[in-house]
C-alpha cells in the first residue's frame, strides 16, 4: 500500500476521531426549581458562567434559550432568551456546553438580523457563516496602532470642528427628541467607510424600519449589517445584540476593512444590563446601576479601535441622558471611556439649528493628531467666537450691550451668523471636509480674524 493511499484511508479515521473528541458524550441536565423575576432558578446543570442552556417547555415544541449568569446557594441561575410561557417547575433544564456565538459572514451585508444573527425578513443568509463567540477579550494595547488618519462623516461640523480619526471610538450624548437619529442616519450615508454596522439596542419597534428606510436608505443599507433587538425583548437578548453588532464589525476589521460602528444607545445596553445584575441579586450603586454595568462597559467599547496591520473601528456610541443631564453616571463613565464626545442641545434644536451640535460642550480628543497646525488655529477661532458670544449672551438679549464696548465680542457678533449657518446641514446634504475647511477660512478672512 503506498503513502498516498495510506493517507486516504487514515483522513476518515481522523475525522472521526475528533468529532469524537469534540462531543459532549456526557448530558448534563437539571430541573427548574422556580423562577422569579427575569431569573430562573434550576437544579443542575454542572454549567459554567456564560453558558448556553436550552430549557424545554411542556407547551411549546422547541426549548427556550438560556445564559447561565450566577450561580447561589448551590443552584444555577439562567436568565432567557425568550418569553417564559410554558415553563414549569420540573422543566428540563440542558447545557449545550457552548458559550455565546453568533454566525458571522459577508452575508450580513445589506441585511436586517437579530441578536443572535438570523435575518428579520425571514430569507437566509448568503454565503459562508463561521460561528463567532461574542465576548472576546479586547486587543493588547501593544497592538494597536496609533490613529494619524481622519475619518470623514459627511457632516460640516463634525469634519471640521471635531474632526475624527479612523479607529476613534466617540459618544453622541442627547436627549430624547433632539435629532441623534437623523444625524445617525446622516454619517451612515455619507461616511467614507468601507463597511457600516449599527447596532440599534432596544428601539421602538415601530423606528426600525423607519430609521432604515428614511434615515439609512437603500444606499447606506447596502453596505451595512444592521443588529436590531426592540425594547419588547428579554434584557439579555438586548445586550446580546451589542455584542453581536460588535463581533460583526471585528469580522469586518480581521480583513483589513475600515468599519463604521455605530450603537443606538448604549444607555439601553447598560439598562439592560442594570436589569440583570439587579436580577441576580447585585446591590445597586449610583441611580440603581449595578457595579456590572460599569465593568461591562469598557469591555465592551474596548474591542473598537485599530489593529496593527488590519482594519479600524470607527465607533460611534450615542448616550441618552435622562433630563438632558450629561453628568448622569453612564454618561460620565462613558466619557471616561471614550476618545471625544459630541453633545446635542435642545436649545438649538428648539431654535431649528440641525445639526444640534453644542460645540462648547462637544471635544475630539484626537483632533490635534489629525488636522494641521493651521486648521487647529481655524477651529480655535470658531470656538473662541461662539465662547465669547456665549458669555454674553444674556446682555445682548436684554439689549444692555453696546457696540464699541468690547472689540472680541463685536467680532464674533459680526461673524456668528455665518458661522451658525455654516454648522447647520439639511438630512440631504454632504459636504467634503476639505470643501468645508475652505468656507470656514472664508468666514474668518471676511470678517479679519
Amino acid at each position: 500500500m503506498n503513502a498516498a493511499t495510506r493517507s486516504q484511508n487514515a483522513n476518515p479515521l481522523r475525522r472521526y476521531a475528533s468529532a469524537v473528541r469534540s462531543a459532549d458524550l456526557i448530558r448534563r441536565s437539571g430541573r427548574v426549581t422556580q423562577f422569579f423575576g427575569l431569573v430562573v432558578e434550576s437544579t443542575g446543570p454542572d454549567a459554567f458562567l456564560g453558558e448556553v442552556c436550552e430549557i424545554y417547555s411542556r407547551s411549546q415544541p422547541l426549548p427556550i434559550g438560556a445564559e447561565v449568569v450566577g450561580l447561589r446557594d448551590g443552584k444555577v441561575l439562567l436568565m432567557p432568551f425568550g418569553d417564559l410561557r410554558g415553563i414549569a417547575a420540573g422543566s428540563e433544564v440542558i447545557a449545550t456546553g457552548r458559550p455565546l456565538a453568533v454566525p458571522i459572514g459577508d452575508g450580513l451585508l445589506g441585511r436586517i438580523v437579530d441578536a443572535f444573527g438570523r435575518p428579520l425578513d425571514g430569507k437566509p443568509l448568503h454565503g459562508r457563516s463561521e460561528p463567532s463567540y461574542l465576548k472576546l477579550e479586547p486587543h493588547n494595547p501593544l497592538a494597536r496602532s496609533r490613529i494619524r488618519q481622519t475619518m470623514e462623516t459627511g457632516v460640516r461640523c463634525i469634519d471640521c470642528l471635531l474632526t475624527l480619526g479612523k479607529g476613534q471610538r466617540v459618544g453622541i450624548f442627547s436627549g430624547s427628541g433632539v435629532g441623534k437619529s437623523t444625524l445617525l442616519g446622516m454619517i451612515a450615508r455619507n461616511v467614507k467607510s468601507d463597511i457600516n454596522v449599527i447596532g440599534l439596542i432596544g428601539e421602538r419597534g415601530r423606528e426600525v424600519l423607519e430609521f432604515v428606510e428614511r434615515n439609512l436608505g437603500p444606499e447606506g443599507l447596502r453596505r451595512s449589517a444592521v443588529v436590531v433587538a426592540t425594547s419588547d425583548q428579554p434584557a439579555l437578548t438586548r445586550c446580546r445584540a451589542a455584542y453581536t453588532a460588535t463581533t460583526v464589525a471585528e469580522h469586518f476589521r480581521e480583513q483589513g476593512r475600515d468599519v463604521l460602528l455605530i450603537m443606538d444607545s448604549i444607555t439601553r445596553f447598560a439598562m439592560a444590563q442594570r436589569e440583570i445584575g439587579l436580577s441576580v441579586g447585585e446591590p445597586p450603586t449610583s441611580r440603581g446601576y449595578t457595579p456590572s454595568v460599569f465593568a461591562a462597559l469598557p469591555k465592551l467599547l474596548e474591542r473598537a479601535g485599530t489593529a496593527e496591520g488590519k482594519g479600524a473601528i470607527t465607533a460611534l456610541y450615542t448616550v441618552l441622558v435622562e433630563s438632558d443631564d450629561i453628568n448622569d453616571p453612564i454618561a460620565d463613565a462613558m466619557r471616561a471611556v471614550l476618545d471625544g464626545h459630541i453633545v446635542l442641545s435642545r436649545e438649538l434644536a428648539n431654535h431649528g439649528h440641525y445639526p444640534a451640535i453644542d460645540l462648547l460642550n462637544s471635544s475630539s480628543r484626537l483632533l490635534v493628531d489629525v488636522v494641521s497646525p493651521h486648521e487647529r488655529e481655524v477651529v480655535n477661532k470658531a470656538v473662541a467666537a461662539i465662547s465669547v458670544y456665549s458669555k454674553s449672551k444674556d446682555l445682548i438679549d436684554v439689549g444692555a450691550y453696546r457696540s464699541g464696548s468690547n472689540a472680541e465680542l463685536d467680532a464674533a457678533l459680526r461673524i456668528l451668523p455665518d458661522l451658525n449657518k455654516f454648522m447647520c446641514q439639511r438630512m440631504d446634504e454632504a459636504h467634503a471636509r476639505s470643501d468645508g475647511m475652505v468656507q470656514l477660512r472664508k468666514i474668518f478672512a471676511t470678517t479679519g480674524k
